[in-house]
């Protein structure tokens, strides 16, 4: 439905036409726009934001990150809301909202040895 039937519903029953169920018909439309809204809008943003939540809370001493300006950084200290990062010789006092992400896990996983074996020559 859109806003002219909408409309047109509402000046038929003004001048005393039946629409069989117009009220319920859109209040139903009403009710199944909301959940189209709150599964592809609402329910991924409160996820991300429990990834987030998630992420700052398990920072520590050592790990590398990358902050939502892009300057890359270790962990030296961690405080209440704020983390100091070593960044090639100078140290910054940041907001934990502004890590983007932790690399450190990252650079582990591509960092791991991985034994290729040869396949036998044939003769």
């Amino acid at each position: 439905m859109n806003l002219l039937n909408i409309l047109l519903y509402a000046s038929g029953n003004a001048q005393g036409q039946s629409t069989n169920g117009g009220l319920g018909s859109t209040l139903v439309f009403f009710g199944l726009m909301i959940l189209v809204l709150w599964l592809f809008l609402i329910r991924p943003q409160q996820k991300r934001n429990k990834e987030e939540q998630k992420l700052r809370e398990n920072l520590k001493k050592g790990d590398r990150i990358v902050t939502i300006g892009g300057i890359h950084g270790k962990i030296v200290e961690i405080q209440d809301t704020t983390v100091v990062i070593e960044t090639e010789g100078s140290r910054m006092k940041i907001e934990k909202t502004a890590v983007a992400q932790n690399v450190t896990s990252t650079v582990n996983n591509d960092n791991k040895k991985v034994k290729i074996e040869e396949p036998a020559d044939e003769k």
